[in-house]
């Protein structure tokens, strides 16, 4: 018997011919096939390993059961394996697989991907960026239904699917303003020309929400910073050593919350007790730094996989449809209510 049995050996092993063998393997049989018959080829194949050859089959077919998942930075992010497991359960539960590639912003590895996919009849494919942006995406891929996520198609020519910002940064302010706080700062995690999609939209949301509560909105509190833990640090000292700081601020993300978390310590106070500080994000790998720990936002990856997997096989969303997911709170210790000022526990 040969290493990979053809539909011959199953054929010669079960008495039928290789025609009776196609139609079953193939799901063929009606009024051709007795189920006995079907039932011994099926056992047969079983026992003997074969393997159906899926790309010659999507090729006779026009299509697999296949669908391309394309990152820029699937290796390094850390959200990417999310979105990576939302999409394969998805996409495992309607039985098909997830044909992953990472291509590290390469234009010209993308493109050899996307032929690579198409060559395969993908269903369909995932085009993913690893932070939230807006993306142009590439020509090859006008010949294969595809869904954005977490990126925003700027041409309009395929549905994206990205997480709410807006609605983040209303809750966010909302959950200090529940606290019984009225002079909140805001440090955002790029400044305002650079037109980053979550940067502009928490920092919108913020404003609604401070608005709709009648609270008047301080521009001087709002700073920029990079995202990052030092220009958390440097405006965190920068805000908290001002003579009428804010008593909670929002930072844009964790990274810069990290930082602001230390700004406070170095003035000799404390993060919920002296000052009330909210997060984005919820990045696992920071988690245990915080102390008291940090109440943040988690952002939908997996939820985004798996409605980009649905948009393609069962729900599709019309052609340039852009569909925000909200991201759930993740509430925790680093807001109190307001009782003192910051100032006065500094004397």
């Amino acid at each position: 018997m040969s290493v990979n049995p053809t539909m011959n050996d199953i054929a010669a092993a079960s008495v039928v011919s290789q025609a009776t063998v196609s139609m079953v393997l193939n799901q063929r049989t009606q009024g051709r096939v007795s189920p006995s018959t079907a039932e011994r080829v099926l056992a047969t194949a079983e026992e003997l390993g074969y393997r159906t050859n899926t790309h010659a089959k999507a090729l006779r077919e026009g299509r697999s059961r296949m669908i391309g998942f394309i990152g820029d930075e699937v290796a390094t992010a850390p959200y990417a394996g999310q979105i990576i497991r939302g999409a394969q359960e998805r996409a495992w539960q309607a039985e098909h697989v997830l044909l992953s590639v990472d291509t590290d912003g390469n234009s010209t590895l993308e493109q050899a991907a996307i032929d690579m996919m198409l060559g395969y009849r993908v269903v369909g494919i995932i085009y993913a960026a690893m932070y939230h942006r807006v993306v142009e995406l590439p020509a090859a891929l006008d010949d294969v239904p595809v869904v954005c996520v977490n990126a925003q198609d700027a041409a309009h020519r395929a549905p994206s699917i990205f997480p709410d910002e807006v609605q983040g940064g209303r809750d966010a302010a909302k959950a200090l303003l529940e606290a019984g706080h009225r002079r909140i700062g805001m440090i955002n995690i790029a400044p305002e020309t650079q037109h980053l999609p979550a940067a502009d939209g928490r920092l919108a949301g913020f404003r609604e929400e401070l608005a709709a509560h009648g609270v008047p909105l301080d521009d001087t509190l709002i700073v920029h910073g990079a995202g990052d833990h030092s220009s958390g640090l440097r405006l965190g000292r920068s805000l908290m050593k001002r003579d009428d700081p804010p008593t909670a601020i929002f930072c844009g993300n964790d990274r810069t919350a990290l930082g602001c978390y230390r700004a406070v310590a170095e003035l000799g106070l404390h993060a919920a007790d002296d000052v009330s500080i909210i997060g984005f994000d919820d990045q696992d790998i920071l988690t245990d730094c915080f102390i008291p720990a940090l109440s943040t936002f988690a952002l939908p990856f997996e939820e985004m996989g798996r409605l980009a997997v649905e948009t393609l096989l069962t729900s599709p969303l019309p052609i340039g449809e852009r569909r925000a997911v909200p991201c759930p709170a993740v509430p925790r210790a680093s807001i109190a209510r307001l009782t003192t000022h910051p100032k006065e526990n500094r004397r």
